[in-house]
């Protein structure tokens, strides 16, 4: 489980196609360190599993339909990427509950300046629409962030300038593609609601 507080902005090394999948190199010294074989590390909002280690940097196999269902296919050596360890056991929630599990796929729309931050406008898929509310949580390319406005197809965020220097967030031009994962929480929500007519549903519990 990750919490969306990036903490490192690293960089793809390497892309190695393979016939369904692609084997990417990634340097990023302070995600690296300590990690091992088999450990999970979120890219760009991606959960990735480390299959190798060299010096300052880890390999990660994707599968296609990760490819396909997130813009990690889009990314080439020199390609800048937020990374992220998971949480360890007892520390601190800072953004919120992040799988790693991408819903899909966005496009930076509009970017409007101001002297302390930024106003993002990122377009939204239809089927995602539901999850998403004026000052609920979602996640941006692993960044957690608070909805500033939600519409029938895009939603805003608002974006300080910590946020802008340490993540993509702040090079993302209009038209570039974003990973999107709403709130875990709305979803389990619509299911039990979706199934509230089920036996035992509505029933104290002892």
């Amino acid at each position: 489980m990750f919490t969306g507080i990036v903490e490192e902005l690293g960089e793809v090394t390497a892309v190695e196609k393979l016939d369904d999948a692609s084997r990417f190199r990634l340097r990023g010294p302070v995600v690296t360190e300590g990690a091992k074989h088999g450990d999970s590390i979120a890219v760009n909002g991606v959960c990735l599993t480390v299959v190798d280690l060299g010096e300052n940097e880890f390999t990660a196999d994707v599968m296609a339909e990760t490819l396909d269902r997130s813009s990690l296919g889009a990314l080439a050596p020199g390609s800048r990427v937020n990374l992220e360890r998971p949480m360890a056991l007892g520390g601190r929630l800072g953004g919120h509950i992040v799988q790693g599990h991408v819903d899909g796929t966005g496009h930076i729309v509009e970017r409007k300046v101001s002297e302390n931050w930024e106003l993002v406008t990122v377009s939204l898929p239809g089927g995602l629409t539901r999850y998403v509310v004026e000052k609920g949580s979602i996640t941006v390319d692993g960044v957690s962030l608070t909805v500033v406005d939600a519409g029938p197809d895009f939603f805003t965020i608002s974006l300080i300038p910590t946020t802008l220097a340490l993540t993509t967030l702040g090079i993302k031009e209009p038209g570039d593609p974003v990973n999107l994962e709403v709130d875990v929480l709305a979803k389990y929500v619509e299911r039990l609601l979706a199934h509230g007519d089920a036996p035992g549903a509505g029933e104290p519990v002892a």
